[in-house]
């Protein structure tokens, strides 16, 4: 199988054959192959380079797409169910790193929104990452100049909260990054200086040839995307 069609149902030995990139999410193919633009790439880059500059590979490790993520109902990778490829993957198990990628789910995942994927980042991903236990799930809404920031707590993402530029950052240190750092002091701030600037002017600054599209009727989520 060359490459598969929006309309079928697939598995992981499927995804093996398919030409190009892709993810599997619930049996279905979502093609990931088309290049990002210039804005979502300078976003990302900027992020990677905070969480990488913090972290400094000492209990936590930061990826960058293209990087494969593996979920697994009964923890069997060689045959995953579903396999995703987010913007940003920060990961606080060593044992969770494979030459193929992640097995199982990260702390934090960051998705940097675009036309093609922000449907699918809301709704999909936002299901599979709780489901599988993210305990962090970032969104980053270039066009509105925004950061949804879901936190795992019992099971699903009770904690939702959305950061603008202009918003007052006052956030306790959640129970993962208190169990992996003795204090939470250096991850407070460099958590809320990565929001910060993800929010701003900064991170949401302009190109030219920058286009927006405008989805009222499928997602809950009604906004402009980059």
């Amino acid at each position: 199988m060359a490459k598969p069609d929006n309309k079928g149902i697939y598995s992981f030995q499927d995804w093996l054959t398919w030409e190009g990139t892709w993810e599997l999410i619930n049996g279905k193919a979502y093609n990931t192959s088309s290049a990002p633009t210039s804005r979502h790439q300078f976003i990302v880059g900027e992020l990677h380079f905070s969480l990488r500059t913090f972290l400094q590979n000492q209990k936590c490790y930061v990826f960058v797409a293209p990087f494969d993520v593996y979920f697994s109902e009964n923890e069997q990778y060689d045959t995953p169910d579903h396999v995703v490829q987010p913007d940003l993957s920060v990961i606080c198990s060593k044992d969770q790193i494979f030459k193929n990628g992640c097995h199982g789910a990260p702390s934090l995942i960051i998705e940097v929104l675009s036309p093609s994927t922000a449907l699918k980042d809301f709704n999909e991903k936002f299901n599979l990452y709780q489901k599988y236990g993210v305990h962090e799930y970032w969104i980053v809404d270039p066009g509105n100049q925004t950061v949804h920031v879901y936190t795992l707590e019992d099971g699903s993402y009770q904690d939702r909260r959305l950061y603008t530029e202009d918003q007052r950052f006052n956030r306790s240190c959640s129970r993962n990054w208190r169990s992996l750092f003795s204090s939470c002091s250096g991850w407070n701030r460099i958590y809320m200086e990565i929001l910060r600037r993800s929010a701003s002017g900064v991170f949401f600054m302009s190109f030219s040839g920058s286009s927006y599209i405008k989805n009222d009727t499928q997602s809950p989520h009604s906004t402009y995307y980059l």
